[in-house]
């Protein structure tokens, strides 16, 4: 049987996740994320690589724009194939890419407006990759698929999704393709959660396993422990309160901003920190917590006992969930230090970029990120020093105290990829490492070398193997 990998993303580089296999002349797609890195961009309006017509299905592992945002794109040019993935991240999906489509109408309008203004041509065009129209087209083929259960593609293709422990709905997906009495299995791992996170239960363990897609996001470091996040979220909020400053928080609407309630729920009932407002200005946020209440067999025992105990980090005491814009534009107006939490999560759009506006010249401010950013990004460039920035084409000064708390990752880290590595029973034929940044890739292989006993490959954009 040939069987052929290509990697059309997430390939020594973090987004953008698209890997296509090719089991005779069937062709899956895992995941069709967007390229986020400003550096990548140009890709999401390239040509895709083959026909979308000609793509069976699309294995989808969890809802991330960079796992998802793709899709409207693919159905657009010519995708009519199912969309499987679990039921969580069929519904979170569905508004992610509805949101996405949005706020694509939007920032290609303003950049239309601003360009006619200033009399010139940006680098990318004035027309939005996909609209919230597109987005609507992909609903109708998303085929939900529980954990633990199967779903043929063909009668030598079938594919299983298990718990990841990344974000809600989060799968890894392992195909098997069987050809008489020989078989293959293949391992998707999307993005791998820490054990013990919070909220969500843990990653599966798995026996074995031929071939494994690998995340290497954060397979250079060691993140701090889960209890360190409690003194470092603590110590900024109430520094931050006593100077009369707002606490910005880019955050992904789905999974982060929910950790964050999570913890500045155990904060407040530890009484650690001031009863202030908690704002969440995301309608995507508030939609995805709706979500996440209706999915309660997935939380973990701990989250579990606070909901029945009456004590759910989703209905915080002053927690508020903006709305509209004009309820966005009037925080500015409240009278006292505000936590605003607000997407995206690395600053490259949304009105988070609105209220850094607002805060990133105040030194009594503080900008606190919560997650990884990505080369590239705004939020990368605040987190490393940058003492100016470009928000929406104003150069602002940054004098807010500017602070990461480490530890706060829905990844797993270089020794719990590891340590999630061996509880297979069996060497695999071989390990591709895919969703990092080429140097922490290369220190990740060269970990894992000396570790493991199996051939591991850290393949270029477009690259192609072909799986004896």
């Amino acid at each position: 049987m040939n069987i052929h990998l290509q990697f059309l993303g997430a390939a020594q580089s973090v987004t953008g996740s698209k890997h296509l296999l090719q089991v005779e002349d069937t062709h899956i797609l895992v995941d069709c994320g967007l390229h986020q890195e400003r550096t990548l961009q140009t890709r999401n309006w390239a040509p895709f690589p083959i026909a979308p017509s000609t793509i069976t299905a699309v294995l989808l592992t969890h809802a991330h724009l960079d796992h998802c945002g793709y899709l409207p794109r693919l159905v657009k040019e010519g995708f009519r194939g199912k969309i499987y993935c679990t039921p969580a991240t069929a519904e979170l999906a569905r508004l992610i890419l509805l949101d996405a489509g949005f706020i694509q109408e939007e920032d290609a309008e303003y950049k239309r407006q601003r360009h006619e203004k200033e009399g010139r041509k940006g680098k990318y065009p004035e027309v939005p990759l996909y609209t919230a129209k597109d987005a609507e087209a992909c609903s109708s083929l998303f085929s939900p698929i529980q954990y633990n259960e199967c779903v043929r593609i063909n009668r030598n293709i079938q594919a299983c999704f298990y718990n990841a422990g990344h974000v809600l709905g989060s799968a890894m997906i392992q195909v098997r393709a069987q050809d008489g009495q020989k078989a293959r299995t293949i391992l998707f791992t999307g993005d791998i959660g820490r054990p013990n996170s919070p909220i969500i239960q843990d990653p599966d363990i798995f026996k074995e396993a031929d071939y494994i897609l690998l995340e290497s996001t954060y397979g250079d470091k060691v993140h701090g422990a889960l209890t360190s996040i409690h003194d470092q979220m603590s110590s900024a909020i109430r520094a931050t309160y006593q100077k009369q400053g707002n606490i910005i928080i880019p955050s992904f609407a789905l999974e982060r901003a929910q950790e964050v309630l999570y913890y500045i729920n155990e904060l407040r009932l530890a009484k650690q920190i001031p009863e202030q407002p908690v704002l969440i200005d995301s309608p995507m946020a508030s939609k995805i917590t709706n979500v996440f209440e209706r999915y309660p067999n997935l939380f973990d025992a701990e989250t579990t006992e606070l909901v029945q105990n009456g004590h759910s980090p989703f209905r915080l005491p002053r927690l508020r969930f903006i709305g509209s814009r004009e309820e966005s534009r009037n925080i500015n107006k409240i009278q006292e230090p505000v936590i605003i939490i607000a997407g995206s999560g690395m600053c490259t759009g949304g009105r988070v970029k609105y209220h850094l506006l607002d805060n990133i010249q105040r030194a009594e401010s503080t900008v606190m990120f919560v997650g990884y950013q990505a080369e590239g990004t705004l939020g990368r460039q605040i987190l490393t020093g940058s003492p100016q920035v470009r928000i929406y084409g104003r150069m602002m000064p940054v004098h807010a105290t500017i602070t990461k708390i480490d530890g706060f990752s829905a990844h797993a880290d270089r020794e719990e990829l590891l340590q999630w590595l061996r509880g297979f029973e069996s060497n695999h034929k071989a390990l591709f490492l895919v969703h990092g940044e080429e140097e922490i890739m290369q220190k990740f292989a060269s970990f894992l070398e000396q570790n493991l006993h199996c051939p591991i490959h850290t393949p270029k954009y477009l690259d192609g193997f072909t799986l004896a």
